[in-house]
């Protein structure tokens, strides 16, 4: 398949909305890249009675494939991926590992389609664990975290090699030449952090890597660096803060806005900026995380994803099979891959 027509699988039956914001959510992806191709996998009359006679617009790049149930969202991932083998993530997932799409997007259990993954796909050469890189809004562009929600238990050897998957996602997929990159800290010093922040700095910084060091919190949405390095468990409380958070700050926002005929007078002045901030705070806006680290592209959406968010991953999705993450990724682990025993 040519890198410049990318052909996606998209699990239309996994998250809280599925599958009418799969749909919808494809159908603006079509309509926004007319080089675009999909594959949704589902309830095949479901599908069709959605689409209707939108089906006939997407100029034959847009195709069905039938599966058989869906994985919940609070199942056990590995047992309920082996127990029902023809589940739509499943499908999508087999679909990569046939060469039939170039990468699949799921917005359904994570764990599921990870372990999809790395049953179908494997794992790339060298690398121990796969990471979930989630994209983070800062003024400057995007931070990268990862691992965000994986691997809770990480050895200093994995945090390495998430360091240069991480700047090789950021160098492909989002044009950033020297990517900065720290490790997740409660200092910036080298002194602080525990056993494995220290462990994994004194390996990260021997790779070649643009390391700027240890980080604090506060750096995940400043934008001072492109990646930011943890385990899976500090990631995964880190990135569900940062999200409280924004919400937050909207909703005290809109309170305060509402809250007396001044306010609502002011709130009609900052109406273009509030509106510019709520974008840039977006979750819906970067839409999906690669999961880096197999053979094979796999994006995963947040359970809540509507069709902006959908519509958003798959744009990312394609950006990566044109960047050919893929190979970038096989060819620049390779340093910290040596660093991975076991």
């Amino acid at each position: 398949m040519s890198r410049q027509t990318p052909a996606l699988a998209v699990d239309a039956m996994g998250g809280d909305r599925a599958p009418e914001a799969l749909v919808e959510g494809s159908l603006i992806a079509l309509g926004a890249d007319r080089d675009l191709r999909l594959v949704l996998v589902g309830e095949r009359a479901r599908l069709e009675s959605l689409l209707g006679e939108q089906a006939g617009a997407a100029d034959g790049r847009l195709r069905l494939t039938q599966s058989e149930g869906v994985i919940a969202m609070d199942a056990h991932p590995v047992e309920a991926v082996r127990a029902q083998p023809r589940a739509s993530v499943n499908v999508a997932v087999d679909l990569v590992a046939k060469g039939e799409a170039d990468a699949c997007f799921s917005a359904g259990n994570s764990g599921a389609a990870m372990a999809a993954a790395l049953l179908q796909l494997h794992r790339l050469p060298g690398i121990a664990r796969p990471a979930i890189a989630t994209p983070l809004p800062t003024p400057r562009g995007t931070t990268m975290l990862l691992d965000s929600g994986a691997q809770v238990d990480c050895r200093p050897e994995w945090l390495a090699q998430f360091s240069t998957m991480g700047s090789a996602y950021v160098k492909r997929v989002l044009g950033v030449e020297r990517p900065r990159v720290g490790l997740l800290s409660n200092g910036e010093e080298s002194s602080k952090g525990n056993d494995l922040v220290q462990a994994a700095h004194r390996l990260i910084a021997q790779l070649d890597l643009n390391y700027v060091g240890p980080v604090e919190g506060r750096e995940l949405l400043s934008g001072a660096v492109d990646v930011v390095v943890c385990d899976g468990f500090v990631g995964n409380v880190a990135l569900k803060t940062a999200e409280g958070v924004a919400e937050a700050i909207m909703s005290a926002l809109r309170e305060e806005a509402e809250s007396g005929l001044r306010s609502r007078m002011g709130a009609v002045l900052l109406l273009p900026g509030l509106r510019r901030l709520r974008h840039r705070m977006d979750w819906r806006e970067v839409g999906g995380a690669p999961l880096l680290g197999v053979r094979g592209l796999v994006f995963i959406g947040h359970g809540r994803s509507d069709a902006a968010a959908v519509a958003s991953a798959l744009r990312v999705a394609a950006t990566a099979v044109r960047a050919d993450l893929l190979a970038g990724l096989a060819g620049d682990q390779a340093g910290a891959g040596a660093l991975a025993r076991g």
